[in-house]
């Protein structure tokens, strides 16, 4: 280790800052400051380096400081950014009073000083509460405003910030080609490294966000894997990878990479703890899905309650959790509880509708199903993204299948499955054919709807086969599949191979090698052990 002079040291972290080296410019920033002061810029870089490492209480304490000491040399406006930057780490934790009570300050400290950027930093946030509040044009002529703040002080920074607020109140006006023409601008300027790394993330999550609220699964992928291209450059950066992390956990659930997707998340849940109770609150909920489309229930209801901890709402995957546990109504209820408070949201309305009408067929109530089918196909009307299409045909095809039209909803769902593989999203191809089975079935065609049937569980179960990191705990049944323990409960009542295939709508072949692997995972030889070893468990017939 250097033990040259406190000058030295500088020069060092200074070079290391500038390289986004956070390890390197943290160590020697500290190796200078514990044989004197830092000067305040110096201060202010090794706060930004521990957030990036993650060390955020060290992060805003350095902030507290750097205010302080802005503050005794009359540097007001200097002082008034670091009170921001102080507000939106404690916002970002969760301690929301907190962050509340630093943004009031910086307020104050800019009341009477001519117009800055720090002015508009300020403002970004009355924009943003604004565009929640559904004030969209207001929002959109205010972020316009900032924008040109941004663009005469030379601050890229929050130019980016602007065009993301006008870019994303411009989406949700339904100008979808305009609005996402101006975010991805904004993103040009993050992956370029234009814009100050503490609100890259910021940035970026914002986007992915309405990527995901869209389901816009090919914007998705091609920022985050640009994103993390840059990312990469970083010799260290916790928050970042961590927001990169958690989106790329949505990703992959949907490409059916559970086992991949595990790791993201729980890597997240560890990283971002002391950090952003939000993303921490979407990993949370992203393992809660996991464990839910694994078969493993009670996991998957403690992740959820997890994610209502920090924020994040557990529905739609609480309610579909109730459907797999065999409480459809209860599911409905809270589902149909969710979109009532939801209000107009479209985006966020639009996942809780297609839980709804999965839940509605469920329980054979063909009026909420056409309902939420008619609500998605006017938000896919606006909207008009590959996936809310799909969202909206395959709700289409499920209410159809209440309403006995069974021709009708083979032709939506066929519609939505079209979508789903030229979007690569094996998982929900998997879950629109599993309802084209049932389709085939009412229009008599048993052994269509068997191989639909077939192709459809096969592709799940290679997917719940995808290893979880080491130390994940397995799913209840010794590993067993959903599946597999479908077809375990029906041995242990007593079912033959061919009443489970009918059962299950599959074939005895699917249903053989179904057994074949339950005797493998439970070191088991014969039909009778099966059974036996369900009964001990908990499983099928008591």
């Amino acid at each position: 280790m250097s033990t040259g002079s406190p000058g030295q040291q500088l020069a060092i972290a200074r070079a290391a800052f500038e390289h986004h080296d956070w390890d390197s410019a943290y160590r020697a920033f500290a190796r200078a400051r514990s044989r004197e002061p830092l000067p305040i810029h110096d201060l202010d870089a090794m706060g930004d380096a521990a957030w990036w490492l993650g060390l955020a209480r060290e992060a805003m304490s350095l902030s507290e400081e750097v205010h302080r000491r802005c503050i005794e040399a009359g540097e007001r406006s200097r002082a008034a950014m670091a009170a921001m930057d102080i507000g939106f780490m404690a916002i970002l934790r969760g301690e929301v009073a907190l962050g509340s009570g630093w943004l009031g300050r910086a307020r104050r400290l800019l009341d009477d000083l001519p117009t800055a950027v720090e002015h508009g930093y300020l403002r970004m946030m009355a924009i943003e509460e604004a565009s929640d509040a559904g004030d969209l044009a207001a929002a959109i002529t205010a972020a316009r405003e900032v924008h040109a703040l941004g663009r005469d002080h030379g601050d890229p920074t929050l130019q980016a910030l602007a065009l993301v607020q006008e870019g994303t109140s411009t989406v949700q006006q339904g100008h979808m080609a305009d609005g996402l023409a101006l975010l991805d601008e904004a993103m040009v300027s993050v992956v370029a490294g234009e814009v100050r790394p503490e609100f890259a993330g910021n940035i970026y999550c914002r986007m992915m966000s309405l990527c995901h609220d869209l389901v816009d699964l090919r914007r998705a992928r091609e920022w985050t894997t640009a994103t993390q291209r840059w990312c990469d450059t970083f010799s260290s950066a916790a928050m970042f990878t961590g927001i990169c992390r958690v989106h790329r956990a949505q990703l992959l659930v949907v490409a059916g990479d559970w086992g991949s997707a595990e790791a993201e998340a729980r890597r997240v849940c560890e990283d971002l703890a002391e950090l952003n109770v939000a993303v921490v609150g979407e990993a949370w909920y992203q393992r809660a899905e996991l464990s839910r489309l694994r078969g493993d229930l009670d996991v998957a209801e403690a992740g959820y309650r997890e994610a209502l901890a920090r924020g994040r709402d557990p529905q739609p995957g609480l309610a579909l959790l109730w459907l797999a546990d065999g409480r459809p109504r209860e599911g409905l209820s809270a589902v149909t509880s969710s979109l009532e408070g939801a209000g107009p949201d479209p985006f966020r309305r639009a996942r809780l509708l297609a839980a709804q009408a999965d839940l509605a067929v469920a329980c054979g109530d063909g009026a909420v199903a056409a309902g939420a089918a008619d609500a998605l196909a006017t938000i896919a009307g606006t909207w008009p993204t590959p996936g809310l299409e799909a969202l909206a045909e395959q709700a289409r095809g499920a209410a159809l299948l209440v309403a006995d039209d069974p021709a009708g909803a083979l032709r939506s769902l066929r519609g939505a499955e079209s979508r789903w593989q030229a979007m690569d999203a094996p998982l929900q191809t998997a879950l629109t054919r599993r309802l084209a089975s049932r389709a085939r079935a009412a229009l008599g065609d048993e052994r269509g709807a068997r191989l639909e049937a077939d192709v459809a569980m096969d592709a799940l179960d290679r997917m719940r086969s995808t290893s979880p990191p080491d130390g994940a705990r397995q799913p209840a049944g010794a590993g067993l599949t959903a599946r597999e323990v479908e077809v375990l409960a029906l041995v242990a009542e007593g079912a033959t191979n061919r009443q489970v295939a009918d059962s299950l709508v599959i074939s005895e072949k699917t249903v053989a090698r179904h057994l074949a692997n339950i005797y493998l995972k439970l070191d088991l030889r014969t039909r009778t052990a099966a059974a036996a070893w369900a009964h001990r468990n908990g499983i099928g017939a008591s």
